[in-house]
Parts: C-alpha cells; structure tokens; sequence
C-alpha cells in the first residue's frame, strides 16, 4: 500500500471523529456511558491527530498526543483553555472506564462533554483550513 498524501490523512482522521461523535451519541441514547466516554475521547484524539500530523508533530502514543497538543496548542493560545481543560478531563475519565473498575459516570456528566468536544472539533478544523 502507497503512503496516504499528508491531506488525505487529515481528512481521513477527521472524518474518523465526525463518525465517531455520531457512534457517542448512539450510545448515549442506550444509557452507555462509559462507552460513550470512550468514543468522546476518541473524538477529541482522532482530531488532534489531524492537526498534530499538519503541522508536523508525530507521535506514537495518547500521552505524546496529549503533551504536545498542549504545548503547541493550549499553552499558544491557538485553542482555548477551556477546551484544553476538556482534553485533558475526558483523557482521565476515559482512561478510568477503560481501566479501573467501578467507574460509573452518570447521564449529566457525560452529556456535558457533548458540546466542548463538537466545539473543540470545530477549533481544529478552523485550524486545519487555514
């Protein structure tokens, strides 16, 4: 297999989290909230890989991910703090489902990351079109 062309894995990865916020909200409707944490994490890390990837910062795991996206992107200004902030929220709290036991997040909890990740997609995307 060829390597993709540098836009066409950013679209890749993009729409990736367009269809995956579209899975968190089937199971959102199911009452799975762990699962739905999940997939809103994965939201946030399919879109960051794209703009990481535009700009040149390859990394190889969600921590990197999460490191340098802070850096190039929270600390600068380029992207809100707020969103940085629930970045960084739904990596723990997606973390704790996928790993720890007991963790039971609630419908008001998860619901609430709803429209700081669609709005933290958005910023990406307004970075990646510029």
């Amino acid at each position: 297999m060829n390597k993709p062309l540098k836009e066409d894995y950013i679209q890749y990865r993009i729409n990736l989290a367009r269809e995956t916020l579209q899975a968190a909200k089937l199971l959102a409707e199911k009452g799975h909230w762990i699962s739905v944490m999940n997939r809103l994490y994965y939201v946030c890390f399919y879109a960051i890989s794209a703009l990481l990837y535009k700009d040149n910062l390859n990394v190889t795991t969600h921590s990197g991910a999460k490191r340098q996206f802070s850096k190039h992107y929270i600390t600068t200004g380029k992207i809100d703090k707020s969103l940085g902030k629930t970045y960084a929220k739904i990596f723990d709290l997606r973390h704790k489902g996928d790993y720890g036991d007991f963790f039971d997040p609630d419908r008001e909890q998860t619901m609430g990351f709803f429209g700081p990740v669609e709005e933290l997609v958005q910023e990406i995307e307004s970075l990646l079109n510029k």
